[in-house]
């Protein structure tokens, strides 16, 4: 009897035993799940504050590894890695960021605004370490770092194909994060204002002339203005209009500047004033 009442207070003993580490167990766990909600909540509150601030929030290499690459993280960042400071010289990164600038106002000031997508970017000079973690040797270049998992492939944007216009910015962010924005540019007046002044100056031109307007049965005016319009389309200039381009491309590592594409498949404004030139050599 009494090695019974022994057996059964082992038993007993053993239960609480497991009971209790299983207690312990599931205290540690919610206790780490707290701990982990309450990061990602000030992780998503101080960048809605950055965001309110600005549209495009500035990091360095503490923040990128901080807000960017440090789980826990339940939001998409765009990241512009760029060279901005004027020691670098990189006109295409100035041009990049006046669309970028474009895309995240947009998205900052639509109806659609949440804290799912943020837009950020990371200059050479303030975060080189960034650069060197993730190899990276030319700029601009834009990634999509998801919510969950690293980034693949397609989360690089193919700037040297596609050009940097924020509407190819956006489509491509849609593909990525089922985010779509639609791009508001400021108004620009400028197109109008330029062909006012040219109808303005072709109509002055034909009234001094309206005695003698002999002029506009040239020959030869008539075929110089098409062979410029020739030149104009055969060197890629509505190529570059509709696709939005760098003019040429500078590592921002070495300050070696490239005019000619490595691929097929894109130019740069560099390469149509040098075909340009190539084609009215032959003429002169």
């Amino acid at each position: 009897m009494g090695k019974l009442s022994s057996t059964v207070m082992a038993c007993s003993m053993r239960t609480a035993l497991q009971h209790l580490l299983l207690l312990i167990l599931c205290l540690h766990i919610g206790g780490g799940q707290k701990k982990k909600e309450n990061l990602l909540s000030e992780k998503v509150e101080q960048m809605m504050e950055w965001s309110s601030r600005r549209s495009v929030i500035r990091m360095n290499g503490d923040k990128f590894r901080r807000f960017v690459k440090a789980p826990p993280r339940n939001y998409s960042v765009i990241v512009m890695f760029t060279a901005l400071q004027p020691q670098r010289q990189c006109s295409v990164c100035r041009q990049a960021n006046e669309e970028y600038q474009v895309l995240a106002n947009s998205w900052r000031y639509s109806s659609a605004f949440s804290n799912k997508l943020f837009f950020t970017f990371v200059d050479y000079d303030e975060g080189a370490d960034v650069f060197q973690q993730l190899n990276m040797n030319s700029a601009p270049t834009f990634m999509h770092f998801p919510a969950k998992g690293k980034p693949k492939r397609a989360d690089t944007f193919d700037l040297q194909r596609i050009g940097f216009a924020a509407e190819q910015l956006a489509k491509w962010i849609a593909d990525r994060t089922d985010v779509h924005i639609r791009v508001f540019r400021p108004p620009n007046y400028s197109g109008t204002i330029a062909l006012a002044l040219l109808v303005s100056l072709v109509g002055g031109l034909l009234y001094l002339r309206r005695n003698n307007l002999e002029f506009i049965y040239n020959k030869t005016g008539w075929a110089m203005a098409a062979l410029c319009v020739v030149f104009a389309m055969t060197s890629g200039q509505m190529w570059n209009h509709i696709r939005g381009p760098p003019y040429a491309h500078k590592n921002p590592q070495n300050g070696q500047v490239s005019y000619i594409h490595g691929s097929s498949q894109a130019q740069f404004v560099a390469e149509s004033h040098i075909i340009l030139l190539l084609n009215i050599l032959p003429i002169t």
